[in-house]
């Protein structure tokens, strides 16, 4: 099969074998992919992802000296039933799952794994246990992208976000969006969110977003002070103390973006309180100053993914039309273009997600 395929530094287009099914496989044709933010600096930083990820448990288990396959946010096509499978997916059959795939008894990685190719390639080795089919009427370009959403939905859940909270979203990338649907979808507001980018911007406003600041013209945590800060309230360290001023209403920042040097301004700028959950991939070492959290009181979460049951509930959300993923896609390639596209998404103003269509 064709696939496009990371080489020590490069994307290049090649055949590589189809995938041999194991027990319990479903054999299943990609129709598309969306490029992640990880695939990028995954191919820019690839020595440094797989050192990352050796220090850190081997969890994504990428080589910097072997052929990988990239792709974790796909939607495909049932093609055949491996053996030991119980035939529940007819060919034909449209459907998702988590990036992995159960091989007997053996769970396996998808997308950074150079024993299975990612959804980059023209086929997959899924598991049947794991396939989720696509709801009747669903567009099937929108199942690629359950996978980046479900990353919001899962922040917004381990936020313990509830009807006094007040959000401040910091980046309006395709992850930082995601978390501002989950948040439209589970009633908070206002939402506040922040980038630099005017195509970002405006499609944070499209996602759900009540308020969007350009952090180059003005404070976005001047913002969320405003918003939850009562009338009458009395910042003294005395009627704080004796509670004799209205309390603020709670403060949850969602950091999207990933860079060093994001956690110390959301620690310098976040009022007293606020819970900071950070959802953006720093693979650089990073530093802040912890005076800031202990005389704010301010509580940092990192979450990462998603569990089985919100990947299924954002498959039903976007289904629905609860959650609009349709603005988000924003350009399609075939193999050859994968290369070229991976240098376009360095342009917020051009790019949110690209899916990579094999058959193209």
């Amino acid at each position: 099969m064709r696939a496009a395929v990371f080489r020590q530094g490069d994307l290049v287009v090649d055949t590589i074998p189809d995938p041999e099914l194991g027990e319990g496989q479903v054999l299943v044709r990609t129709r598309a992919c969306g490029i992640c933010g990880s695939d990028l600096h995954a191919a820019k930083h690839a020595k440094e992802f797989a050192d990352l990820s050796a220090r850190s448990g081997g969890r994504f288990g990428m080589p910097a000296d072997r052929d990988v396959v990239f792709g974790h946010e796909f939607v495909g096509e049932v093609v055949a039933n491996g053996p030991g499978t119980e035939g529940r997916f007819r060919p034909g059959t449209l459907v998702t799952s988590m990036p992995l795939t159960i091989r007997g008894t053996m769970v396996q990685g998808i997308g950074y794994n150079p024993e299975v190719p990612g959804a980059f390639a023209e086929y997959l080795p899924l598991a049947e246990r794991m396939l989720l089919p696509l709801p009747e009427g669903m567009d099937p370009d929108h199942a690629a992208l359950v996978e980046p959403m479900a990353v919001g939905l899962h922040a917004v859940n381990f936020a313990h976000m509830t009807e006094a909270d007040v959000p401040l979203v910091i980046g309006c990338g395709p992850v930082g969006l995601a978390v501002i649907a989950a948040l439209k979808l589970r009633g908070a507001g206002p939402i506040i969110a922040a980038d630099y980018s005017p195509a970002r911007r405006a499609l944070a406003t499209r996602m759900g977003a009540t308020t969007v600041i350009d952090p180059g013209s003005a404070s976005p945590y001047a913002a969320l002070e405003a918003a939850v800060t009562p009338e009458g309230f009395d910042p003294a360290r005395y009627a704080q103390l004796f509670g004799t001023s209205p309390r603020r209403r709670p403060a949850v920042v969602f950091e999207c973006v990933g860079v060093p040097g994001v956690m110390q301004q959301i620690m310098e700028g976040a009022p007293a309180g606020t819970r900071i959950v950070i959802v953006g991939v720093c693979m650089q070492p990073d530093r802040f100053e912890p005076f800031f959290g202990i005389v704010k009181q301010l509580s940092v979460q990192f979450v990462l993914a998603y569990t089985a049951e919100e990947f299924r509930e954002t498959l039903d959300h976007i289904a629905s039309g609860r959650m609009d993923v349709a603005p988000l896609i924003t350009g399609r390639t075939g193999l050859e273009g994968v290369r070229q596209s991976f240098q376009d998404l360095a342009s917020p103003e051009r790019h949110a997600k690209i899916l990579v269509e094999p058959w193209r």
